[in-house]
């Protein structure tokens, strides 16, 4: 299989030079034997995509590299302040130790990483890739389907049946927070989103939306604000929600309830008595907010832990049908929903 790869990455080279892919072998052995046209042509292809060949040959020689990339097409700040990628970093980290890998992080702002993707693929330094965050219709995606190097997401793709991935629901969960308060009696359930070009943020407020439906509330679009899944972002859309009369809220992350708690406690609402806060993650500070965060437990860290374990299974076993891995979540209730002052102060139904 390793073999083949190389071979594929020369073939390339040759396909896009319009040469043979021994006039490829030749020019990358310094072969003298080459036209000087001919040597530049190739050679602006290698560079093109950033193909190493001594690298490419000390993994052939080695039978593979047992390196796996890590795309993550998120701002690098992002990468420094969301409390969710070092988890999903440690665990694909994790599992890669214990299955004598090694990672490769691939950091850069996401524009230039869509336009550098083809580097990584053809770099020959990597046996496969994870992919976490995409957007829809990710040209990230689009290039891996078009290489020949195994890949996972983390995340579900919309559309492609043959990709390979793990995620957890992000619609019945989202619905199942959002029906938590309504049995605790709230109704005007506002909720701060996620991207809606993210899978994930477009899941969760589907999922709300289901919600609601299921108990014959049609949804007010007063009540939903786009969020960014940041903290400062979930300040921002709260502040644009406190005059919408709202008694509960359900934000599609962890860092974005922080924030709406912090909008509201500047406001002068209580939480719980005002408004019920819902967050999603359960990250390591939920249990530690003012008050502690009712959320949907996801498994952050063991979603990692499982792309990278499928994808090494996917290297040693090519061909395997495509694997979609849906992780469990876990309702996790604290005090910022309410739940424990519900009996006494509102209806159950």
């Amino acid at each position: 299989m390793e073999e083949v790869k190389h071979v594929d990455t020369l073939e390339e080279i040759a396909r896009l030079a319009q040469v043979s892919r021994s006039t490829v072998s030749r020019v990358i052995n310094e072969n003298p034997n080459v036209s000087t046209a001919t040597r530049q042509r190739v050679l602006a292809v290698v560079k093109e995509l950033n193909y190493h060949p001594n690298a490419a040959a000390r993994g052939l020689a080695a039978g593979r590299t047992r390196v796996l990339g890590l795309v993550i097409p998120m701002g690098v700040t992002a990468l420094f302040t969301d409390p969710y990628f070092p988890l999903l970093i440690q665990g694909v980290s994790s599992a890669c130790n214990e299955h004598d890998h090694s990672v490769m992080l691939w950091i850069a702002e996401p524009e230039y990483e869509r336009r550098t993707i083809r580097q990584v693929l053809h770099n020959g330094l990597i046996d496969g890739v994870i992919v976490a965050s995409q957007v829809m219709n990710d040209p990230v995606v689009d290039a891996l389907l078009k290489s020949k190097l195994p890949f996972v997401l983390i995340g579900r793709h919309p559309s492609e049946s043959a990709v390979n991935y793990t995620d957890v629901d992000n619609q019945n969960s989202a619905r199942e927070a959002v029906a938590h308060l309504l049995r605790l009696g709230r109704r005007r359930i506002a909720t701060i989103t996620g991207p809606k070009n993210m899978i994930a943020g477009a899941d969760r407020l589907e999922g709300y939306l289901a919600g609601l439906r299921a108990k014959g509330i049609a949804p007010d679009s007063d009540l939903i604000v786009e969020g960014d899944f940041t903290e400062e972002g979930g300040h921002a859309a709260m502040q644009q929600l406190l005059s919408s009369d709202l008694d509960a809220l359900f934000a599609a992350s962890d860092a974005m309830a922080a924030g709406a708690l912090r909008a509201l406690r500047e406001a002068g609402r209580r939480v719980p008595q005002d408004v019920a806060v819902m967050g999603f993650d359960d990250m390591p500070f939920a249990a530690r907010t003012d008050p502690p965060l009712t959320t949907v437990r996801q498994p952050i860290q063991r979603a990692g832990v499982v792309a990278a374990e499928t994808l090494i299974d996917l290297i040693a076993n090519p061909g395997s049908p495509p694997r979609r891995i849906i992780l469990p979540t876990e309702l996790v209730i604290r005090d910022s929903c309410g739940a424990g002052i519900a009996n006494s102060k509102r209806p159950n139904d």
